[in-house]
């Protein structure tokens, strides 16, 4: 099977990436993912939510957002569809988020990724993250 092409969705798309989430993404611990939030997303920085497409069929298979905000480098929604995991599709939206840090200049990536996800974990130790134990991320729900 040849690698997915990876690219930067569309806002016709985002409809879409809301369902691959539901199937491919996990969803604990936060306020839902919603039309508004990624149209907000693409506006603020349209080449931050890329997407691992199957090469022959079209079909989406992986996400990442590869967000920059002139500071740090920030990855989130990592996902890949369960019936294409262990394919090598998160090593490559992995490192097209780390290409586009790079081109900004940024020096460091850091990931958030839930204690309780362990298949998370080994995707994110095969790209090379580690955890970082004397950090802890606080958070305050706006609304």
């Amino acid at each position: 099977m040849p690698e997915p092409v990876i690219r930067t969705a569309t806002p016709a798309e985002l409809p879409a990436v809301l369902a691959f989430w539901q199937t491919a993404a996990e969803d604990a611990h936060r306020p839902a993912d919603s039309t508004r939030a990624l149209e907000a997303l693409l506006a603020r920085d349209p080449d931050a939510l890329l997407l691992a497409v199957d090469a022959e069929n079209g079909e989406l298979v992986g996400t990442v957002i590869a967000g920059w905000d002139g500071w740090r480098c920030h990855v989130y929604r990592l996902a890949v569809h369960p019936d294409r995991r262990r394919a090598g599709i998160g090593r490559l939206l992995i490192a097209a988020a780390e290409d586009r840090f790079r081109a900004f200049g940024g020096t460091r990536a850091d990931a958030m990724v839930l204690d309780e996800n362990a298949l998370a974990h080994h995707a994110w130790r095969s790209g090379g993250y580690a955890r970082q134990p004397e950090w802890s991320r606080w958070v305050k729900a706006l609304g």
